[in-house]
């Protein structure tokens, strides 16, 4: 129930401080109850009474939840949004926020240390010294791949691709970038940077980062097609969303070596990981954590709350998914 007639907000999960802060100072937070499954008609039972829901990447926000009476914002703590369905959104008149800008530099950094990861075999190399099987330096010992010097294609180049190719600079890499926005003249020439087709990028690179959102366009845009015409040293590097890549399509692809390796922080079937990828010493695996600082992760819960914070208060969020929304 809510207290002394204040507005009550659903917080999903917990966040950062000073996230907790700034809604408790707005509405009454409600918490999830803790061990609930994450399924539509549980969120909607839980969100009742609530005027808005604190929602991250792994929680269902479609139809059932989004036509809940007295609902009017549901603020994600990531930058993505394809775990919420923003045109029925719309239709319900529910304003839906995200958290841009905050994860660009480190999602960046970490894109970029998946790509020296796996192109020097550090993860291989980690678990071969643990294990003792270090008997002093050899000639023919874990060689990888050069990254100085050589072609990234930067598959989508938003603020986190830029940062990439930023990034690259300091590698004398080749950076060919495809998006169906192409950046100002200026811009390509900071960063080094040529527009390519997609055909052309996954042929020519030796690294290829993807940074595209989840849509029905990019669903699996990598996929056997793609594979087939990669280099056979060639490195895939995914820090955007699981399902852009066909990971059945990658696993025949490295048994086949078609690529010489893969970096990924996402999964098409998340948390799950394709259990053909588990053995493979030339792919490096980690938990969906490019985010995963405490400076970007707390200023997101601050993005987040503040948002909420804003639409509780009778306002307009500044990072509003769906303005078309009337209040």
């Amino acid at each position: 129930m809510s207290t002394g007639g204040r507005p009550r907000v659903l917080l999903m999960h917990p966040i950062l401080d000073p996230g907790p802060a700034i809604l408790a100072e707005a509405a009454e937070v409600i918490a999830y109850p803790q061990g609930r499954p994450l399924d539509e008609a549980n969120i909607r039972q839980a969100a009742e009474g609530c005027i808005g829901i604190v929602s991250q990447l792994m929680d269902p926000v479609r139809e059932t939840v989004l036509s809940s009476p007295g609902l009017k914002c549901v603020s994600n703590v990531a930058v993505g949004f394809d775990n919420i369905d923003v045109p029925a959104a719309t239709a319900h008149k529910v304003m839906i926020t995200n958290t841009p800008g905050v994860l660009d530099d480190a999602t960046a950094d970490f894109a970029f240390t998946l790509l020296m990861a796996t192109a020097r075999r550090i993860v291989e190399a980690d678990s071969f010294t643990r294990s003792g099987q270090f008997r002093g330096w050899a000639i023919d010992m874990m060689l990888g791949h050069d990254v100085f010097d050589a072609t990234l294609g930067i598959v989508g180049i938003g603020r986190i691709g830029r940062g990439v190719a930023h990034r690259a600079k300091g590698f004398n890499m080749r950076v060919l970038y495809y998006d169906p926005q192409p950046l100002p003249p200026e811009a390509e020439q900071q960063l080094n940077a040529r527009r390519s087709s997609l055909d052309r990028l996954i042929a020519e690179s030796d690294f290829i980062s993807v940074h595209v959102p989840l849509t029905q366009e990019t669903q699996h845009l990598i996929s056997t097609a793609q594979f087939n015409t990669m280099k056979p040293n060639a490195i895939l590097i995914n820090t955007s969303r699981g399902p852009v890549i066909d990971e059945a399509a990658l696993v025949e692809a490295l048994k086949a070596k078609k690529l010489a390796g893969a970096g990924l922080d996402v999964y098409e079937r998340e948390p799950a990981v394709h259990p053909g990828l588990i053995p493979m010493p030339n792919v490096v695996l980690a938990p969906h954590i490019a985010s995963a600082t405490v400076r970007t992760r707390s200023e997101m819960s601050a993005m987040a709350a503040r948002n909420m914070a804003t639409a509780v208060r009778g306002g307009r969020p500044p990072n509003l998914l769906n303005p078309e929304v009337k209040r």
